[in-house]
């Protein structure tokens, strides 16, 4: 366990970021190597393969919902050193990440061809689909073992451990994919199967060794069998503060259709150029979200330590970090932007409409920042409600006038990133105003140092101190 509660803030930060951050982009370079191979089976392969990773976005919001809740409630657990109740939130956890599995497995087995018959148009983009799920649900389901794990390690202040674990787990993926797609090596090629089992191999490999891991070397939180048993109050603890962070996930999801929706009538490549600029801007936001997530736990431990001040600060010097990281991209993204986007197409037109779109949408990049760092503030200070509200005003101030715009005559492509720089810098706004909101309500407002004129008139001999920040109101165990 790493006492957060202590020492630097911005190293306690620097330290934490590059491993969440080399975690995140190697996900994405098993996505990248995954398509890659799969490309070479065909268009319906690819098709299926894409449609049925939608699906994945429904389980990536009930493991947001396992993830900032364990991470939250430990952090205050380990600030107010009260090791019982980060194990009984743990070992909740883990009873919940269980059920959370068996319910992916079941649903998944029952309605993956339904699922694909509602979003494909051809019987071999369905099948292909729906074999892909199928040899995926493995590690579907043992993604919310591994998320609760290296929840309770980034609560500690741990996050190199689950990050080496895995990148291992990534880079056994990208191993096996070309053998079980392909059949390199084999002359088996089990296609698209191939590739969802290529990712429950590794996932299920990454698992093992984090509980390997967890079980030999972590020792403030640990298993316990008899906690377990579904406790309903420290159940809702969990959910209370999960489940909007999940639902953040479900304003997205809504969000990108409405893009997709308004871009329809521009043609094919209009969506291809948006897709390959959004991927774009989705690795140089990783640096910036990492930050936060590093700010997460550092306040959380904060919070229930009852140290307002130290809190704030780290807020501060997160926000601060995070906005001279966006400013960097910024500047790129309008002097080079073909350095961020060479390679991805030959077409053109396609790489035009990246262009102007990553040019446009970079404006957005330091109010993301800023959304990013008060998200895993929220998260820290265990109130993840106002997240979720900020989320809904982003799609309500975008989505209504954005389609209202798409039916208008001489409507143009560069109004929808107009639009959503407005409603981006919207978002950022009523988020630093709702954590504003939420400091003064749990930290109390700092008080300024005063002097009582009449006790320094009659005594000089004793020094006036300062009056201490109110403390914060600490959760029950």
């Amino acid at each position: 366990m790493k006492d957060l509660t202590h020492g630097s803030i911005v190293r306690h930060i620097l330290v934490m970021t590059p491993p969440i951050m080399a975690g995140m982009i190697s996900i994405m370079v098993c996505q990248l190597v995954d398509l890659y191979f799969v490309s070479g089976l065909g268009d319906a392969a690819v098709a299926g393969v894409a449609a049925a990773g939608n699906a994945g976005f429904l389980v990536n919001a009930l493991l947001q919902v396992l993830g900032v809740g364990a991470v939250a409630l430990i952090a205050h657990a380990v600030g107010r050193k009260d090791r019982a109740d980060a194990n009984l939130v743990f070992n909740q956890a883990v009873a919940l990440s269980m059920l959370f599995g068996l319910l992916t497995l079941v649903l998944t087995a029952a309605l993956s061809r339904l699922y694909m018959r509602s979003v494909a148009a051809d019987e071999a983009t369905i099948e292909a689909g729906t074999i892909y799920l199928l040899w995926l649900m493995p590690a579907l389901a043992l993604e919310f073992v591994m998320q609760v794990i290296a929840s309770a390690l980034r609560a500690t202040g741990i996050v190199r451990s689950a990050m080496l674990v895995r990148v291992v787990a990534v880079a056994i993926n990208i191993a096996l994919a070309p053998v079980l797609i392909s059949g390199w090596a084999t002359g088996y090629p089990l296609g698209v199967a191939g590739a969802g089992l290529a990712t429950s191999i590794g996932v299920a490999i990454g698992t093992f060794m984090l509980l390997v891991y967890f079980r030999k070397v972590e020792r403030y939180v640990a298993f316990n069998p008899a906690q377990w048993r579904p406790q309903p109050r420290h159940l809702m603890r969990i959910l209370n503060v999960g489940l909007p962070a999940g639902g953040e996930f479900v304003m997205m999801f809504i969000f990108m259709g409405v893009v997709y929706y308004v871009l329809r009538d521009f043609g094919a490549a209009a969506q291809a150029g948006f897709g390959i600029g959004q991927r774009m801007l989705g690795l140089i936001h990783m640096p910036a979200l990492a930050v936060a997530l590093a700010a997460g736990p550092i306040a959380g431990q904060n919070v229930g330590a009852g140290n307002g001040a130290r809190v704030r600060e780290t807020f501060v010097k997160s926000a601060l970090i995070v906005t001279i990281v966006m400013v960097g991209f910024l500047l790129l993204a309008q002097l080079k932007p073909e350095f961020l986007l060479a390679g991805f197409s030959n077409d053109q037109e396609t790489m035009a409409i990246a262009y102007l779109f990553l040019q446009i949408i970079s404006f957005n990049m330091v109010a993301q920042g800023l959304i990013f760092t008060c998200s895993s503030m929220f998260q820290g200070l265990g109130n993840t409600r106002p997240v979720l509200l900020s989320s809904a005003s982003r799609v309500f101030t975008y989505s209504l006038p954005a389609i209202w715009l798409s039916t208008r005559p001489g409507f143009r492509m560069e109004y929808v990133w107009y639009l959503s720089i407005a409603a981006t810098t919207l978002q950022a706004a009523l988020s630093l105003w709702l954590l504003r909101r939420e400091f003064r309500k749990r930290l109390g407002v700092p008080k300024t140092s005063t002097v009582d004129t009449s006790t320094a008139e009659a005594s000089t001999a004793e020094p006036v101190r300062p009056e201490p920040v109110t403390p914060l109101a600490r959760e029950p165990a």
